[in-house]
């Protein structure tokens, strides 16, 4: 494995050479499984080789918090990890630093950083990418012990598999897969869904099952709500169900038709008096090996060198194994259209 103490040394970014109260980075993530992967293959082998505390902290997704925290001028977090359909926005809106690509590692056979990343893990120079995970739906087979919904069609089909929908509380994913469910072939919904008539059919088909729907602020709260049988059916990042069915034998099913897939990245919120440490971070934490550890989540690496670690049992439960059935989440479309569709959102969601 790569040590933290090669990369200090190829980056000359020697934590010694840091102001003493520069040894504290704060890195926030989603917390659950994921979270707790991170800590195991990235957080904890950074701090046990560098000496540096960092402090681990959870969010819930979005920009509002890394937003009010740059245009307060009162910068709490250093490095977070963001989802790309949030990314661009964030960028564009000049809330992250634009991160340098001759700090990052050849991978572990010795592949250039820049030809070892896949092209998506390098596309923002504000993000460095961690992760392939996807939006999938999962529902509890004791629930619909003769099966439940096979795809969008039938997520949408209360009457055939009643039960509520856990949804996140968010426009993107639940637009797309309003207009998949309304016939929209998936590889026309971002263009449908930029017209004023595409975004009204996407709302209209939304309001068929409203009633129907539970509403949630984060990832975490997805498998508890089909646990406890607060939904028979809940949308999920991949990783939160495959933890439970893993670790609990939950009997949940995951379906990846009409996956909304997409990649994380590791940022630097700008005006961060950390810029250096968070480097060093990111570095260390988009090597070879602590990629490959995201398997554990069945999120699949951003890099190439990362794929012959993978255990090939968990190949079919990574997102990148089922891309035919899905949609690449745009995330120039939600920079353009993000703003006003969250407001129509929200709207809706007071009717």
């Amino acid at each position: 494995m790569t040590t933290i103490r090669n990369l200090l040394a190829a980056t000359a970014l020697g934590a010694l050479a840091l102001p003493a109260a520069a040894q504290q980075l704060t890195v926030v993530s989603y917390g659950g499984a994921y979270g707790a992967a991170q800590r195991e293959h990235m957080i904890e082998p950074f701090m046990e080789e560098s000496g540096v505390n960092v402090l681990f902290e959870d969010y819930s997704g979005g920009i509002a918090e890394m937003k009010a925290q740059v245009e307060a001028g009162n910068i709490l977090w250093d490095v977070v990890d963001i989802e790309a359909i949030d990314l661009e926005r964030a960028c564009a809106e000049g809330l992250l630093e634009d991160i340098p690509r001759d700090i990052l590692p050849d991978g572990a056979d010795g592949t250039p950083a820049i030809e070892d990343f896949y092209e998506d893990g390098l596309a923002s120079e504000c993000g460095v990418g961690v992760i392939f995970w996807s939006t999938i739906f999962a529902y509890n087979r004791e629930v619909f012990p003769d099966g439940g919904p096979q795809n969008i069609d039938d997520l949408w089909n209360v009457e055939e598999f009643p039960g509520k929908r856990g949804f996140q509380r968010r426009p993107q994913v639940n637009l797309e897969w309003a207009l998949m469910a309304d016939g929209v072939p998936k590889e026309e919904v971002y263009e449908v869904l930029s017209t004023p008539e595409g975004q009204d059919r996407a709302f209209a088909s939304l309001d068929k099952i409203r009633d129907d729907i539970v509403w949630f602020d984060s990832w975490s709260q997805a498998p508890v709500l089909l646990n406890d049988g607060g939904a028979s059916v809940v949308q999920s990042a991949n990783g939160r169900i495959f933890a439970v069915v893993m670790d609990e034998d939950r009997p949940f099913e995951m379906v990846f038709d009409g996956q909304l897939f997409d990649i994380d990245v590791w940022a630097i919120l700008r005006g961060s008096q950390n810029i250096e440490l968070a480097h060093q971070f990111i570095a260390f934490a988009t090597g070879t090996e602590p990629l490959a550890g995201m398997q554990d989540v069945a999120y699949g690496p951003t890099r190439r060198s990362s794929n012959a670690l993978i255990d090939p049992e968990v190949v079919p439960y990574l997102p990148s194994s089922h891309l035919d059935m899905g949609l690449r989440a745009d995330g120039i479309f939600w920079a353009d259209y993000g703003e006003a569709l969250g407001e129509r959102f929200n709207q809706w969601l007071l009717q």
